[in-house]
């Protein structure tokens, strides 16, 4: 069986993994894209979302290692997209278009039930309304002996860092300050829980952290 990481997962100097307010228009809260610049420059970014180009370096490997041996991802219902409460309709299929980037299937977790959703690339997305506990099994069974990605956002990753449960943490530290929004590490004591961080690699615009759970 694979581990369970979060992967690329970037916050601000003063610990915040979102902006507030999300919104269609603000899919990361307000001010939270400044989180991701440092991946936005990347060759691998812009070879699946842009235009081609992008800067290689430990940023973009970083990016790369992040997708590799992956079976199956997990995520919160507000990672998928800013619609809340009952579904209206079946028309919302995430922010990626119709061949999202995790071309594996997808759990999402969710208090409202929804048919899965099949898109181009191999990219499934369950809706599961057990609980971490029950998408993590799901996840599990679906990725074999392949790791699961634990996408965010941050509410999720919380959830699953109090039950245990995450193997490995890639914590990207971006420069900036956002003041406030989703803080990641509010009143959870990760020393305390076992975690360790067991490596720090300095990026081109960002700091990589590997926090891991012997």
């Amino acid at each position: 069986m694979g581990k369970l990481k979060v992967a690329c997962f970037a916050v601000s100097i003063d610990g915040f993994g979102a902006g507030p307010n999300q919104s269609l228009e603000n899919p990361l809260g307000e001010g939270g894209l400044q989180l991701h610049e440092w991946a936005f420059a990347t060759e691998s970014f812009q070879n699946t979302h842009g235009t081609g180009g992008g800067t290689t370096g430990n940023d973009d490997d970083f990016v790369k290692k992040g997708f590799e041996n992956m079976g199956a991802w997990i995520m919160g219902r507000n990672m998928f997209g800013p619609i809340r409460g009952p579904w209206p309709n079946d028309d919302w299929k995430g922010w990626w278009g119709d061949n999202p980037p995790y071309h594996t299937p997808a759990f999402i977790l969710t208090n409202h039930a929804r048919a899965p959703i099949k898109m181009a690339g191999g990219t499934t997305f369950h809706f599961v309304t057990e609980g971490i506990e029950a998408a993590l099994a799901l996840a599990q069974e679906a990725a074999g002996e392949l790791d699961i990605r634990l996408g965010g956002g941050v509410s999720t990753i919380r959830q699953y860092l109090q039950a245990g449960l995450i193997d490995e943490i890639h914590l990207v530290v971006s420069p900036v300050l956002l003041g406030r929004g989703e803080a990641l590490f509010t009143n959870l004591d990760l020393a305390a829980l076992g975690y360790r961080c067991t490596q720090r690699v300095p990026g081109e615009k960002a700091t990589h952290f590997l926090i891991e759970k012997p």
